[in-house]
């Protein structure tokens, strides 16, 4: 069992990151630590796609062409797959977007109320 754990500890650590960033969504009150919780989460959820797509003893998928004309064939459990990093470059990006947009959101919302605390900002809309 702990051979297992040690053996998987980059999970373990990605699941930890995320039960964190989704805590901080939750649980917290001010728009500003939600948003840094949100950049948690993704954060995580981005460690855990790599983690996947990671391969002991792979190489790039970088194939050459023989000059003498031969073709030797290819064997895919030797290459690492390229494509998840290149959605997680992808989610990266968005997910700076997101936080860009969620934080402009977050100072509107204070220039309009004066908080950023989710219970002062509805008590102020009840009125």
């Amino acid at each position: 069992m702990l051979q297992e754990l040690i053996a998987s500890y980059n999970y373990i650590i990605v699941v930890v990151i995320m039960m964190i960033g989704l805590w901080a969504m939750l649980a917290k009150q001010n728009l500003i630590k939600k948003c840094i919780g949100m950049a948690i989460f993704q954060t995580g959820i981005i460690l855990f796609y790599i983690s996947m797509g990671a391969k002991k003893g792979s190489t790039l998928p970088i194939l050459e062409h023989a000059h003498d004309g031969a073709h030797h064939a290819v064997v895919a459990a030797h290459y690492a797959n390229p494509l998840t990093q290149i959605l997680m470059l992808t989610a990266i990006v968005v997910g700076v977007a997101t936080l860009g947009v969620a934080l402009t959101l977050a100072q509107k919302v204070y220039q309009q109320n004066r908080s950023y605390h989710e219970d002062k900002i509805l008590e102020k809309l009840s009125k």
